[in-house]
């Protein structure tokens, strides 16, 4: 079951990016508050809907949630609605009646058409196919002429195209007209995979749960009584608006409650998808990126395609060991120069994209390495190689005190305490010269001190023993 959201306007939306403060973040046509708004319902009575989802079967489901939907908007002003159902005068079989629709509720005010329309969808019988192609062509002829209008088509349906149409045909035929300026396609009981089928006609939502259905209807509802929507770019380091697959988190500025999440997403059309938020409320958007943006005091203007322009430009960072190492499970503190925060840690061996600038890197290696103003660059990946550990076994005749040096010559620098409870002891070391100091617990003077000095190589084992 899906729902196609569509609206016809007299001029095209202007989404020209404006300039990045909190106080222009808007672009397009005045939004007409006064303005008429037809809503027509095409409603899927075909066969299939006798399937079962969630808490029912299908028809009865829609019935349910069409009927409380119905009852919720009944009293919105400027709004008028009508009813075309396809699939419900013909049985599938034998033969399939690919021009079974037909508008069954005529345009009137919503105060008074809400409880027909209703009543109209609860005595719906599923019995034939669906026509969806032809239906959507036919709904064009149910708006009674009025250039000063709204005009909004729900599709409701429970599968795809039966009849051999193209609805994503008839759908950039009737944009292309300037009849629809971007259609709504939710998708109830369906997998991901009609994403792809239904994203040629229009925005998808891959709706799973009744309570999900509700919510995104509200939503849905605020663009098509108010044609509000947002559209946030997450601008590469040439101001194109090319980042995305990143979560972004709209918070209410003024309480701090989360409003919503989504994982930034860029459209068919390689745009950045159009969202719909409440316009009522100020933002303060959080972008996840490594280190996360933020955006405080967003406005959101009624009746506009609002653009949100945000500076996210990314590249790729990726630690490797080179050689066989017996220690797999290194990681990298990453910190953005200048700043005392931490914002990842990162395993050795994967890549993680960051911002666009310049990081000091803390491999924890035994001994650590600090990289300092490792730059990541716009789209490219930045690749780090460093040698792989060799491995140390401590052999001792008994438990002991002691600690393992790095040595450099004429200083000797620290890198590790030795187990003072282990008789054994296994570590992970990077290659280099070393020394270790070791003394038996039952030794009390310091004379009694025993050292070893030892060479460690890349992916290779060695011992020492304190008798």
């Amino acid at each position: 079951m899906f729902f196609l959201f569509s609206f016809q306007s007299n001029a095209q939306v202007n989404t020209q990016v404006k300039k990045d403060n909190t106080k222009d973040f808007t672009a397009g046509k005045k939004f007409d508050p006064n303005a008429l708004t037809r809503i027509l319902f095409i409603f899927d009575d075909s066969y299939s809907m006798y399937g079962g989802w969630n808490t029912g079967i299908k028809i009865e489901v829609a019935q349910k949630l069409m009927s409380e939907f119905l009852d919720s908007i009944k009293n919105t002003k400027n709004l008028e609605i009508a009813l075309r159902c396809y699939g419900h005068q013909t049985p599938f079989r034998p033969v399939r009646n690919c021009e079974d629709s037909k508008l069954e509720v005529p345009f009137a005010p919503v105060l008074t058409n809400s409880k027909i329309v209703k009543d109209r969808i609860n005595k719906l019988t599923p019995t034939g196919t669906t026509p969806i192609a032809y239906s959507l062509g036919e709904c064009a002829a149910d708006f009674p002429v009025d250039d000063k209008v709204r005009n909004v088509v729900i599709l409701i349906t429970d599968g795809i195209e039966e009849c051999g149409g193209d609805p994503c045909a008839v759908s950039k035929a009737l944009q292309s007209k300037n009849i629809f300026l971007r259609p709504f396609v939710i998708g109830i009981g369906l997998n991901v995979e009609f994403a792809d089928v239904f994203g040629c006609m229009g925005k998808f939502y891959d709706v799973s749960n009744e309570a999900n259905f509700k919510n995104v209807m509200r939503l849905v509802m605020t663009e098509a009584l108010t044609q509000t929507t947002v559209q946030v770019n997450l601008n590469n380091i040439t101001k194109k608006p090319t980042e995305t697959d990143v979560t972004m988190t709209f918070y209410e500025q003024s309480t701090g409650n989360i409003k919503y999440d989504y994982l930034h997403t860029l459209n068919h059309r390689g745009n950045p998808d159009t969202l719909v938020l409440d316009p009522d409320l100020k933002y303060k958007i959080v972008v996840h990126t490594i280190p996360e943006i933020v955006k405080e005091n967003i406005s959101i203007e009624k009746g506009k395609h609002n653009i949100i322009p945000i500076d996210a430009p990314q590249g790729f960072l990726n630690v490797q060991l080179v050689g066989a190492s017996p220690n797999k499970n290194v990681s990298c503190v990453i910190r953005q120069i200048k700043s005392t925060k931490t914002p990842n840690v990162q395993e050795v061996g994967k890549t993680e994209k960051y911002l666009v600038g310049k990081y000091d890197i803390e491999i924890l290696t035994i001994p650590r390495i600090l990289m300092k103003d490792i730059e990541i660059k716009q789209s490219t990946t930045n690749t780090i190689k460093i040698p792989a550990a060799g491995q140390l076994q401590i052999i001792k005749g008994s438990e002991g005190y002691g600690s393992i040096y790095l040595d450099e010559g004429n200083k000797l620098t620290w890198v590790y305490n030795i187990s003072s409870n282990a008789q054994n002891e296994i570590i992970f070391l990077q290659p280099g010269k070393y020394r270790a100091e070791y003394r038996l617990r039952s030794q009390l003077e310091s004379e009694k001190t025993v050292e070893s000095k030892f060479t460690i190589e890349s992916g290779k084992g060695s011992n020492i023993k304190f008798y």
